[in-house]
């Protein structure tokens, strides 16, 4: 009997696959008498965000919740036992709680699930257990309770409809392969795109942590967990500034220096901590690329008097040596931050460690404040 249901299933996924047919959705499972009337449905309230701008949340009656998400649509979260309203608008894709096989892609979301010891909700993944490092995510990886579903523009649609996905997390790189979201939406996979890349405020990526709460009906723990981020921020906002000067940076291997726009959230953070970002005019804040290419030439000329470097070692690795910073560029020995010992490195877990930006901002204020070059920080290190 098991044979013949593994073939069933095994034949008609094959068959949808070839198709591209859509799923038909679970029958609704209704605890009321009658169906509400999105129509008539009136919010209750909408979700406190401080610094969070691309999203919003608003709450309706019986525990229904509209999300929407700054040019991302809409989506209406649905409580475990109660029926789909009638007459819901054709924007607006539906969400069933409970949430058991979430296909995440989204790096920065992951986080912040963990946070909210809310990694059971999710069965699948976009980055495989090398890629990871959210120590709980590599861990859950190679135990086996999330498994490798391909990256963004490549799923396995296969294992994706055999393991019941009833909810795919993408970045906005998606849009890049449109045909890969409309396939999921086929199969009546609701697709939520994450603009916390977006935000202009650090803390604004961190408060998506209340947005993923709604999922997993977490939000006393969600806004526990923001208010201690933002209390880091408030501890070291508070000062005066230090005027400071900051380059943050990596070096391609085609030799061009990688900073970042003026508008970026990375210059945003060396502010809120008491310091300038050294290149204050830099890039248009109308393009959605948070980093820009520069000549060698041209970053010596304007960061060479900067008070401290960071190395940005998301893409080629941690340095922990001024040699292995020199053999990048001999250039390098002449910035005044080299000549007092200031450059510092970041870690690779930062750009996923969502949940960490208070604590980043708090470092990057030890790091100005230190008449001695502190060398105990979470997210970041420094060069000897």
């Amino acid at each position: 009997m098991k044979k013949i249901i593994c073939f069933f299933r095994t034949f008609l996924i094959s068959m949808l696959l070839l198709s591209g047919g859509a799923v038909l959705a679970p029958p609704t499972v209704g605890a009321a008498d009658t169906v509400p009337d999105f129509g008539s449905m009136e919010a209750e309230r909408s979700m406190e965000l401080l610094y969070a701008e691309q999203f919003s949340v608003d709450y309706y009656e019986g525990g229904y919740a509209l999300i929407t998400i700054k040019e991302g649509g809409r989506f209406l979260v649905v409580p475990d036992g109660l029926p789909v309203p009638e007459n819901l608008d054709a924007d607006i894709a539906v969400i069933r709680k409970p949430l058991q096989n979430i296909y995440l892609v989204a790096t920065s979301a992951m986080d912040l699930f963990c946070a909210l010891d809310g990694t059971d909700a999710i069965g699948l993944s976009g980055t495989d257990a090398s890629g990871w490092y959210v120590e709980k995510a590599r861990e859950e990886m190679e135990n086996g309770n999330i498994l490798y579903a391909g990256k963004y523009s490549a799923p396995d649609y296969e294992l994706i409809l055999s393991k019941g996905c009833d909810l795919a997390i993408e970045s906005t790189m998606i849009y890049h392969s449109p045909e890969v979201k409309e396939k999921l939406e086929s199969f009546g996979i609701p697709v939520l795109v994450e603009r916390s890349s977006y935000e202009t405020h650090p803390l604004g990526r961190t408060e998506w942590l209340k947005l993923y709460s709604v999922l997993l009906g977490k939000g006393e723990q969600a806004e526990e967990l923001f208010a201690e981020q933002a209390e880091k921020l408030e501890a070291v906002s508070s000062e005066e500034n230090t005027g400071k000067t900051v380059a943050f940076f990596y070096i391609s291997s085609n030799g061009y220096v990688n900073v970042r726009k003026s508008s970026d959230y990375v210059a945003k953070m060396i502010e809120l901590a008491g310091g300038k970002y050294i290149f204050d005019d830099l890039g248009d804040s109308e393009n959605a690329l948070s980093t820009m290419n520069m000549q060698m030439e041209e970053f010596y000329a304007k960061a060479k008097d900067a008070d401290y470097l960071i190395y940005n070692s998301t893409i080629d690795g941690e340095l922990y040596t001024l040699d292995e910073l020199f053999a990048k560029s001999n250039l390098l020995k002449d910035f005044k931050a080299v000549q007092n010992g200031n450059v510092y490195c970041t870690g690779k877990n930062l750009f996923q460690e969502t949940m960490g930006l208070g604590t980043m901002i708090a470092d990057i204020h030890t790091m100005l404040t230190s008449e001695t070059g502190a060398d105990e920080f979470t997210y970041m290190h420094r060069l000897k």
